[in-house]
């Protein structure tokens, strides 16, 4: 991946691999980074952020902010706390309720924010440092991970993953 915009692409034959992907993810954060998640329902984006979560070293429960719009959690990456912010705009009416939510303060060199359904408040959220897009396929799932910034690049370029073929 030594072009300037880092691509990933994969099959996930099983949840078990939606679920290593998020793993492999956690491990190539880094703060002030911004993740979109794309696809319909049901397409793995909660599961996925859940395994991310968890593997990132969040102890208990990751809630989906379908009703909350936003779900804060506290990880340590290379021994500093970093915020990981979940958002989940499905229900929002319009891209002002992200302004008048205060969200955009969120989206700052240290917290770490994963969007899902962030066409929901374009033109006024920040841009994707990543962008991941989920689809169903089969009994599994096809991802693909697209980097738009060189945050994104080097997040891609330490990204381990080899779904089993």
């Amino acid at each position: 991946m030594s072009d300037q915009h880092a691509h990933f692409k994969a099959h996930l034959d099983e949840e078990a691999a939606t679920l290593a992907l998020g793993a492999a993810l956690a491990r190539a954060l880094a703060p002030g980074l911004t993740i979109y998640l794309h696809g319909d329902l049901g397409a793995g984006k909660t599961a996925l952020t859940r395994a991310l979560l968890h593997a990132a070293g969040h102890v208990g429960t990751v809630k989906s902010p379908t009703y909350t719009l936003s779900e804060p959690y506290q990880v340590q990456l290379d021994g500093r706390a970093v915020g990981v912010i979940h958002f989940d705009l499905y229900r929002m009416g319009s891209a002002e309720e992200f302004l008048d939510a205060g969200f955009r303060e969120d989206f700052n060199g240290d917290n770490i924010c994963i969007v899902e359904w962030p066409e929901k408040a374009e033109g006024v959220l920040p841009p994707a440092d990543i962008d991941l897009y989920l689809s169903v396929a089969g009994t599994g799932r096809d991802v693909e991970l697209q980097a738009s910034t060189a945050l994104g690049t080097s997040c891609l370029q330490r990204l381990k993953f080899a779904p089993k073929l």
